[in-house]
């Protein structure tokens, strides 16, 4: 396997960060959380070569998911999202499509556990899950590189909104503390939203711990 990297596109209204991870050798390509133009996404990706073997999902809010189903369809590969959040995933009024006026849902293909660990495109994923953002809304750890995709959980000096359905702030919280601060500190997080960060610095300098 050759070295993992990480590439970002940045899609839909409010700018959701869709990341494709990648093996630099092969270019097999696992992407997270498509937010939205799936078609566009595919032939940007294939048209340089990645290879889509798998599709992410850190949570099911519309802003995440809108791209889902086209990228499947063009790239013929399974959905993994966390077990705990496939009922906001296949209801528009929980995942808050329907208030925006754009009906989404998704029927993941695997369900994922607290903890688990599988293997994507050759990659070794860890699957965190993170309540509070949504009830099942969770992170993806990949040691070998020190990457964690962190969805709405943990931002650049904040933490996701918890106001939606499902959402619950001191879980959030103690999600944030139990389940992510305790990962190495040199730990590169790339959110759903915003630029990149470290464990350390969030463990320092965000306001909300």
């Amino acid at each position: 396997m050759g070295e993992i990297k990480i590439g970002k596109i940045a899609l839909g209204m409010y700018g959701t960060n869709c990341y494709f991870v990648y093996d630099a050798d092969t270019l097999d390509t696992v992407v997270i959380d498509p937010a939205d133009s799936g078609e566009y996404l595919y032939d940007s990706l294939t048209g340089k070569g990645f290879k889509i073997k798998a599709i992410l999902l850190t949570h099911g809010h519309f802003d995440h998911i809108y791209g889902v189903r086209g990228l499947k369809n063009k790239a013929e590969c399974k959905v993994y999202a966390f077990e705990a959040e496939r009922d906001l995933l296949m209801d528009p009024h929980l995942n808050v499509s329907e208030s925006v006026g754009r009906i989404a849902t998704v029927e993941p293909d695997i369900l994922l556990r607290d903890k688990e660990e599988f293997e994507a495109a050759g990659i070794k994923f860890t699957a965190i899950l993170t309540p509070g953002h949504t009830a099942g809304s969770g992170c993806f750890y990949i040691k070998d590189a020190g990457f964690l995709i962190a969805g709405d959980t943990l931002f650049a000096g904040s933490v996701g909104r918890s106001d939606l359905p499902t959402g619950n702030g001191r879980q959030l919280i103690e999600s944030v503390e139990e389940k992510l601060f305790v990962l190495p500190g040199d730990t590169k997080v790339y959110p759903g939203h915003g630029e990149s960060t470290t464990i350390a610095f969030e463990k320092e300098n965000n306001p909300f711990f």
